[in-house]
């Protein structure tokens, strides 16, 4: 049995504030002195960014369709080590999950998973007494949700906060935690794909979150907050270990993994799998990077916005040269999404590494949502039928979207698809993998590393 005081912050839809609330009570909390365990329920690596920099920890992802119901609580566990509370932030209404599917990776799933106390974030403008019929309808929903608390938000004035702290007393026994006014001052500037990431911001994402801090300490009961998340009883779990999953590789092969602000989409477990699996990983910048770490072995590049970056790295051109140089000699390639579009010949018609057959663009289409793969060829990610769960989300688009031997096949509602390329020693595509839901993907990569450094060493012997 572990336990760690926790709550789940979540809200009846998208827009509703959860971002800010959750932000800034990790940034308050912190602030006290507390080791606050930032996480995000579903797929999202944006929010997890600022989680991050409000408790300096990373913000982990619990995804119940990516990596299964029952390793929720162990990932939880995993991240919140040492941690003195938890916050947990939902993703889009509470009971909202994978279409079609019902409850699973809703927030309210991982919440009973986690037997986390909710604290609803109400939008309260335009509306008074009528607050209290939606508090009601999200507490009576489903029993096995213990919704414990309310925190107003976009509250316009004392006289309005006093008029939904009554409707709320008389119509749906959830306790109000607290009231934010309207600020300018925490918003976070969006675009095509969402909330800008912080890694993008530095001084200013700081700035916000610091903001949201001082709001949230100064308008929410912090005592009560800490009181209602110790209420959580214990887990019967174990904490997730990245060493139990792999079996490591000999030789110690050195994984250069893309970061910076252009590839910031990011798992921590998945660099913590590789690292289990025997590799050395190795971050390294292609906005700065004029070429790769020495002696790297395998490339690990995932998701983020090339396409707002197109400039700086089509005009890194020793870079391009040298990951093009790397896949001519077999050296084995993960990429995902924004790595799919950096690896192709052009990126809304300026030059990309050009080691697939493929030009990409941005359009005003907006592809989302979970997909059940099946990897359709051999690849260092993964071998022929390996089946797993993603996510795709992106604005642009790859011509062709598919190689001579396709990454990925899966069923649409439209009929049957295949994506991405798995070239040789180069697996490419636009879904989004949490490798925790699938660690045979670690173990497969590192031993293409491994053997890639072996050969090579070979080679320059003889």
């Amino acid at each position: 049995m572990s336990n760690v005081p926790r709550l789940v912050v979540a809200a009846p839809s998208s827009g509703a504030g959860k971002t800010t609330v959750a932000t800034g009570l990790i940034a308050a909390l912190t602030a006290r002195g507390l080791a606050v365990s930032p996480h995000k329920v579903g797929p999202d690596y944006i929010d997890p960014g600022y989680h991050g920099l409000a408790a300096g920890r990373p913000g982990r992802n619990l995804d119940a369709f990516m990596c299964g119901p029952e390793r929720i609580a162990p990932l939880f566990l995993h991240g919140a080590a040492g941690a003195d509370v938890a916050v947990v932030e939902g993703v889009m209404g509470l009971f909202d999950g994978a279409s079609g599917r019902g409850e699973l990776a809703s927030t309210a799933h991982v919440a009973k998973l986690l037997r986390a106390p909710v604290v609803l974030v109400v939008d309260g403008s335009s509306q008074s007494r009528s607050v209290a019929a939606l508090v009601h309808g999200f507490a009576s929903w489903d029993p096995q949700v213990r919704l414990a608390g309310v925190i107003l938000n976009r509250v316009a004035s004392d006289r309005h906060e006093q008029l939904l702290r009554e409707a709320l007393e008389e119509g749906s026994g959830v306790p109000v935690l607290g009231a934010l006014r309207r600020s300018a001052a925490v918003a976070t500037p969006s675009r095509h794909l969402g909330l800008i990431p912080a890694v993008e911001r530095s001084a200013e994402a700081l700035q916000a979150v610091a903001d949201m801090g001082e709001l949230v300490a100064a308008s929410v009961d912090l005592d009560a907050v800490l009181e209602l998340a110790r209420t959580a009883p214990d887990l019967d779990a174990e904490p997730w270990d990245a060493s139990v999953e792999v079996t490591p590789v000999g030789g110690r092969p050195r994984i250069a993994v893309a970061g910076g602000a252009a590839f910031s989409f990011s798992y921590a477990e998945n660099a913590e799998l590789l690292g289990a699996a025997g590799a050395e990983v190795v971050p390294f910048d292609p906005l700065h990077a004029t070429a790769l770490p020495a002696g790297t072995a395998g490339l690990v590049i995932g998701g983020g916005f090339p396409e707002l970056y197109v400039r700086e790295l089509s005009g890194n051109a020793e870079l391009r040269r040298a990951i093009a140089e790397f896949a001519a000699a077999g050296g084995p390639i993960a990429a995902e999404c924004a790595g799919l579009l950096y690896l192709g010949r052009e990126l809304d018609g300026l030059p990309m590494c050009g080691v697939l057959d493929t030009e990409a663009r941005m359009t005003e289409r907006l592809t989302l949502g979970y997909r059940e793969a099946v990897a359709l060829h051999d690849s260092p990610l993964a071998p022929a039928g390996t089946r797993l769960r993603g996510h795709e989300f992106h604005r642009t688009v790859c011509e062709p979207g598919a190689g001579e031997h396709p990454a990925w096949g899966w069923r649409l509602p439209t009929g049957p698809r295949t994506e991405g390329f798995a070239a040789g020693n180069v697996h490419a595509s636009y879904l989004h993998l949490h490798w925790a839901g699938a660690p045979g993907l670690a173990a497969s990569f590192a031993g293409a590393a491994a053997a890639f450094k072996s050969a090579a060493f070979n080679s320059a012997a003889s």
